[in-house]
């Protein structure tokens, strides 16, 4: 399954012979820094694919903010009458309403960013309507054998096989956001994690940025899980060369699993396709590779040599020709002065390669030393292999453009409570406003808000029957595949201590609550709730209320609040994370101040499998509390964190996105 962000890419996977490739939109796209497709132009592309015997996937799976859900829903349908595709990968719960509303006939499957990460939780994805699921690129072969294992009928599985690593898990970042409301969960991170950071007095590294993943030799066992059944390369910025030698390296693999030869031109092929440096990762349990160097080479392309000064020039001699078509980055993405620049002349091995000034600079601007990679080729032949393939398109004629007239049928509101009671095993109703503070440990003296406690063993033994009832019981962002047991267990220990209300923070989790109907079950922030849709779905799964994604600003707050199907809630106050990871580096030390070119601190500290990264200051909307109660939100969260003793105190709070524009 091969990545496309543009025409050539595309051409280029079906050259390859991929059976299957993935694009984006110009709108709902995950990584919308992709040239992407207009609705034309993918409409030729797919009939092509479909006449060479490959399946076009659109990534639609992008969080949907309130207003965005009927310009989604017009989307899908163009796309169904349009381009007909094979299938949509969407985030979103509110997607698989919208696909079923516009008549979509396709497959909906879902992205690693809806974070389906436990066995139990498939039977819920399966039960929505999902035909697949795409597997986090956490997860070891064990833990995907777990997940093949627990698969329902109708239902497969979708793994990453090749491509960038992000350094946290997908669905579980908001870094990007938290820093300026670019959202990658709406497909504008600015990548924070590739930055270089600062510990103690050590020279900046790269601490927090992956190689890229290959699992190349390791495919072989992934061909026995009859439930795997596709092989994802990620990729959707990489140009058409990277795309054609992934592809082919892969079915050489998938192919010919036993053939040694075949396995070594496969590794050549890979080494041509100018990614980062790879490693398998944690893929295998056994000799599991941590995927973050920070004194390794870290960037996209291949190493060709570095700048050096001439005078009043800046210059390179590479250490390979090359080609006219090839593209060049000189410096890191968030090192001043980089850019890209296109080869227009042969440059022979060790020969000089000129680097021009860019527009309006006086000087130089790009230090000696700095390195210079290689990103992209054009090799005549594969050219050549995709003109003739545009030449084929003018067989399939792009669709007359015509506008969408589909209107979703909205979901009710939710009905308006007038009493605490509820009936005889059904979930307590938010009739008014409360005050619930997330604790990690239970706190000596007395509670004047409502307790909530993270659902660890640790915890439940420490809190008194009579809390344990009152209390609400939050599961953690992410549960891996071993995990499901400890969690059935604690949620038994829990009810039969008294306690009722528990606080999921996935919609997979629901799997857990199917024998108790006298629980009630509130969907929690990681849910990444943003719209009325994805509300409903949550109402039909069984959840009362939900606390809604924090990183939407006041504007998004004020829509969603306009006769929602569940009772909302909002986190006010505390330390909500930049994001949670299975990695870390080995030398990133725990509960210390970690710091960033622009002097933002942070901290790492380990819960369980997971490493949450923390801003050093905290969310503070405190202040906004009556403004969101007349908008009629009844929950308002404080997650409290122990302060680690190392990290100086904050002068500042924030106020997340409240007054941005969310991209």
């Amino acid at each position: 399954m091969a990545p496309a962000g543009d025409g050539n890419a595309f051409l280029a996977a079906v050259a390859a012979g991929a059976d299957a490739v993935y694009v984006g939109l110009k709108h709902f796209s995950a990584r919308m820094q992709a040239q992407n497709f207009s609705i034309s132009e993918l409409a030729r592309l797919a009939s092509l694919g479909r006449d060479r015997g490959t399946k076009t996937y659109v990534a639609m799976n992008t969080l949907v903010k309130p207003n965005d859900v009927e310009a989604a829903g017009r989307l899908i349908d163009r796309l169904q009458r349009n381009v007909k595709p094979y299938a949509l990968i969407v985030q979103d719960l509110a997607m698989l309403t919208l696909a079923k509303q516009a008549g979509f006939t396709g497959e909906l499957h879902l992205s690693t960013l809806a974070n389906l990460t436990h066995p139990d939780g498939l039977a819920v994805a399966r039960k929505l309507g999902a035909s697949r699921v795409v597997l986090p690129r956490e997860l070891n072969l064990d833990e995907v054998k777990l997940m093949a294992d627990a698969c329902p009928k109708d239902l497969d599985l979708e793994i990453f096989v090749h491509g960038a690593l992000c350094h946290c898990v997908s669905g579980r970042c908001y870094w990007s956001s938290y820093l300026g409301g670019k959202s990658g969960l709406r497909g504008r991170c600015v990548q924070p994690c590739r930055r270089l950071y600062t510990k103690g007095k050590d020279q900046p590294e790269r601490l927090f940025s992956c190689s890229d993943l290959s699992l190349d030799v390791l495919t072989k066992p992934l061909l026995s899980m009859e439930r795997v059944a596709a092989w994802k390369i990620e990729g959707r910025k990489k140009g058409p060369h990277y795309v054609y030698y992934t592809v082919r390296a892969y079915q050489m693999l998938r192919d010919n699993p036993s053939d040694g030869q075949a396995k070594k031109t496969a590794m050549e092929l890979l080494d041509q396709a100018l990614g980062r440096p790879s490693s398998h990762s944690v893929f295998l349990p056994q000799r599991a590779f941590q995927p973050v160097q920070p004194k390794e080479e870290t960037s996209s392309g291949r190493l060709i040599g570095e700048i050096r000064r001439d005078q009043k020039k800046l210059f390179f001699e590479p250490r390979e020709q090359l080609e006219p078509g090839d593209l060049v980055r000189v410096g890191y993405e968030d090192q001043p002065g980089h850019r890209t620049i296109p080869i227009r002349r042969r440059v022979p091995k060790r020969g000089r390669m000129d680097i021009p000034f860019s527009k309006g600079q006086t000087g130089p601007a790009l230090p000696t030393g700095t390195k210079v990679f290689l990103v992209d080729r054009r090799e005549p032949e594969l050219m050549k292999r995709i003109k003739e393939l545009e030449k084929e398109l003018d067989f399939f004629p792009a669709p007359e453009p015509k506008e969408s007239t589909f209107t979703p049928t909205w979901p009710q509101a939710a009905p308006r409570s007038k009493g605490k009671s509820r009936s005889k095993g059904g979930p307590r109703p938010v009739s008014r406003s409360e005050s619930v503070t997330l604790f990690r440990q239970p706190p000596s003296g007395k509670l004047w808000d409502r307790p909530g406690y993270w659902l660890e063993r640790s915890v439940l033994g420490k809190v008194p029957t009579g809390i344990a009832s009152r209390a609400q019981w939050w599961l953690p962002p992410v549960i891996w595949p071993g995990e499901d047991k400890k969690y059935r267990s604690l949620i038994k220990e829990a009810v039969r201590k008294g306690a009722r209300d528990f606080v999921l923070n996935a919609p997979w989790q629901v799997a857990y609550f199917e024998d108790r109907p006298n629980t009630t079950l509130i969907a929690g922030p990681f849910c990444n709730t943003a719209n009325k849709f994805a509300l409903d779905v949550l109402r039909q799964l069984g959840f009362s209320s939900a606390i809604i994604n924090p990183e939407l600003p006041l504007e998004d707050l004020q829509v969603l609040a306009q006769n929602p199907p569940l009772p909302l809630g909002f986190v006010i106050k505390g330390m909500w994370p930049f994001a949670i990871s299975r990695f870390l580096a080995d030398s990133v030390p725990f509960d210390e101040p970690i710091k960033s070119p622009m002097n933002e601190v942070a901290f790492v500290r380990k819960y369980g499998q997971n490493n949450w990264i923390f801003p050093g200051w905290e969310v503070d909307l405190t202040k906004e509390i009556r403004t969101l109660e007349r908008l009629g939100y009844k929950t308002f969260v404080t997650m409290l964190e122990p302060w680690p003793r190392n990290v100086p105190r904050p002068t500042r709070t924030s106020e997340f996105n409240w007054r941005l524009k969310l991209l």
